[in-house]
């Protein structure tokens, strides 16, 4: 479903991404870790065609999103649904209208239908009959709840996820990892989610990759991770201060 090929990308001379290469079978659950500002989120952007490669490609479907035309990326991205870090909910609408918006803007679908299918969107994450609500009165792990149920009211064939468990007290984290693999098995959709939480990494994945230094250090099942010999990814997964990451760090300064 997603393929990563040498993909390259700099920021200001940094180096962000360092021919980083990457795999996502169709159907497959792969959960991306990696420390804060390595460059997770704008492997999502390239993923979603926000960002353009320097160098490598990305392939979704075949189609190397890079080389799109502005339609034909458009289309790609009706199939593709990004759960922000923060929800990222409109202030202005209510839950109906935020989890209808893609619908509403982009399909002439009927007033019936539309309301049918945001109501089972709802209902899918455990908030039906909240449609009336505005976001100031929900709280946080709704909110998160409100942002999976417009991810899926488009019925994508991908979901990112950007970090779906910050910012929420550790009951209401498990609740969404249950519900991010409730989804993934009623829906049968191909996810990619980025996260620091291993906790929740474990819970939901089929497949963890762990980026460092711009690339995928280490990939493989939660198991194989969990019981890694390789130094950068045990120190990552375990927490530790001490270690090659943070010995690389001090050396640099």
């Amino acid at each position: 479903m997603i393929e990563i090929k040498d993909l390259s990308k700099k920021f200001n001379n940094r180096l962000v991404l360092n021919q980083l290469n990457l795999n996502v079978r169709t159907g497959e659950t792969c959960v991306i870790i990696g420390r804060s500002g390595c460059g997770k989120s704008v492997l999502l952007k390239h993923i979603v065609g926000l960002l353009k490669p320097d160098t490598g490609k990305v392939l979704v479907n075949g189609k190397e999103v890079g080389r799109l035309k502005e339609l034909e990326l458009s289309a790609l991205r009706f199939k593709i649904s990004m759960v922000f870090q923060g929800g990222a909910l409109f202030d202005s609408m209510n839950v109906f209208d935020n989890v209808g918006f893609s619908l509403i803007e982009h399909t002439h679908t009927t007033q019936k239908d539309l309301t049918a299918r945001i109501e089972e969107s709802l209902q899918l994450v455990g908030l039906g009959g909240t449609g009336n609500l505005m976001p100031a009165e929900l709280s946080g792990g709704m909110k998160k709840r409100v942002a999976l149920a417009r991810a899926i009211c488009i019925r994508p064939e991908i979901i990112l996820y950007d970090e779906p468990t910050t910012g929420v007290d550790p009951i209401t984290a498990d609740s969404v990892n249950e519900l991010i693999r409730s989804l993934h098995d009623k829906l049968k959709v191909t996810s990619v989610v980025v996260t620091h939480d291993m906790k929740s990494a474990y819970h939901i994945a089929d497949k963890i990759a762990m980026m460092y230094k711009g690339r995928i250090v280490l990939e493989g099942t939660p198991g194989e991770i969990r019981g890694t010999k390789d130094p950068v990814v045990h120190q990552f997964i375990n927490g530790l201060s001490k270690g090659p990451i943070t010995d690389a760090i001090d050396n640099s300064r």
